[in-house]
């Protein structure tokens, strides 16, 4: 198993990335009137996944990073109750009819 260095080895910040760019492509196909809306939190929900590690790993304690993971795990919830919500609006049957 190798060392982590830094924030980009740890697995979960690799992942994180990954759901920021499937959650921008989701989202792109969203009707105009949900940019201020559903698109913005989904993005911004994203956004905060990934960003929380860095941001916790450069603190000096492990109970400051720890906290940041903790911000991270409940935009990654918030993320799920988007997408619940986007399921009851039909927008996931519209991404299956697109692809």
């Amino acid at each position: 198993m190798s060392k982590v260095r830094t924030h980009k080895d740890l697995i979960v910040y690799q992942k994180g990335i990954q759901l920021v760019t499937e959650i921008y492509k989701f989202t792109s196909t969203f009707p105009d009137e949900e940019k201020f809306g559903l698109t913005s939190q989904f993005r911004g929900a994203a956004i905060s996944v990934p960003a929380n590690i860095p941001e916790g790993s450069s603190r000096k304690s492990t109970k400051e990073f720890i906290q940041f993971l903790y911000i991270a795990l409940g935009s990654a919830s918030e993320i799920e109750t988007l997408l619940e919500i986007s399921k009851n609006l039909g927008l996931m049957e519209i991404i299956k009819l697109i692809r």
